[in-house]
């Protein structure tokens, strides 16, 4: 199986789908996979279920999928720095599972 892609959406080429799980990895904006988020983003995949330490911030890491409503639910231990998240979450737009580290 070759396992180099030349991009970050070959590698995701017919592996993302709606209504997936995907655990990314990372710790606040640090060692995030910011290629694969952006791929992830222009796939254009919704109603996802995000497992994460943290939901990113406005328009950076997970924020990106948020501004562009992928995200349907975030498992998180750390969502405070995202005003994106906060109104999708106040509005009951966003499902939140909270977790401790």
């Amino acid at each position: 199986m070759k396992k180099l892609y030349p991009s970050a959406e070959a590698a995701l080429q017919g592996v993302v789908a709606d209504g997936q799980l995907l655990a990314v990895g990372g710790f606040g904006l640090c060692g995030i996979p910011e290629a694969l988020i952006d791929a992830v983003c222009a796939s254009g995949v919704k109603n996802l279920t995000v497992a994460s330490n943290n939901a990113g911030v406005d328009g950076i890491g997970l924020g990106k999928l948020l501004d562009t409503r992928q995200i349907k639910r975030m498992i998180a231990s750390y969502v405070g720095e995202n005003k994106e998240f906060e109104r999708q979450y106040l509005a009951g737009e966003l499902e939140l599972e909270f977790t401790p580290q």
